[in-house]
């Protein structure tokens, strides 16, 4: 081994051991916002171990404080490259399809919400996951996706005017049908 080899190999270690222990302990987290763009488990559960393939592929992450968002930035790029294969064929589990096949009474609360938010772009939906879903700063949503903070703003602020439309004529439509 050359001088500077095993130095470099520690290195690699412990970033390969900071990205295992943030996964592990994040790991809802980071399967809830691969699911937001995927709407399969199965789906999310794949976006989710391709992420960690690809964060233990690379080697650049500079700082390890922005461990977070380097790692939600790749998560969603992941779930974005797997919708573009996809061409948005959405594939539904046996029990989604059960249930609604069976005309029972809507239980998920929030259920018009998520209706409302798969219809926005995927660059409003994912400021707004991001930002409401995932809990993530203003700044730490400019980060993930490498934007200005004043994009962030503006495109959180257009996709909540864009929700509050959409969401005020499914509850016209419900109160009148």
């Amino acid at each position: 081994m050359k001088q500077g080899e095993g130095e470099g190999l520690n290195r690699k270690a412990g970033h390969s051991k900071a990205i295992a222990e943030f996964a592990m302990q994040n790991k809802e987290n980071v399967y809830r916002l691969a699911y937001s763009y995927v709407q399969n488990s199965e789906d999310a559960l794949d976006v989710v171990q391709d992420s960690i393939q690809k964060a233990l592929a690379t080697n650049n992450l500079k700082d390890s404080g922005a461990l977070k968002s380097w790692f939600y930035r790749i998560v969603v790029n992941t779930s974005l490259d797997f919708l573009r294969r996809r061409k948005k064929v959405k594939v539904v589990d046996d029990h989604t399809l059960q249930w609604h096949s069976a005309g029972r009474e809507d239980h998920y609360k929030d259920f018009d919400l998520y209706e409302a938010l798969n219809k926005l772009s995927p660059d409003y939906r994912t400021v707004i996951v991001l930002r409401f879903l995932e809990d993530l700063k203003i700044e730490e949503v400019a980060e993930v996706l490498d934007l200005n903070v004043n994009t962030v703003k503006t495109r959180i602020y257009r996709a909540l005017k864009i929700l509050r439309i959409q969401l005020e004529n499914i509850e016209g439509v419900n109160q009148n049908g």
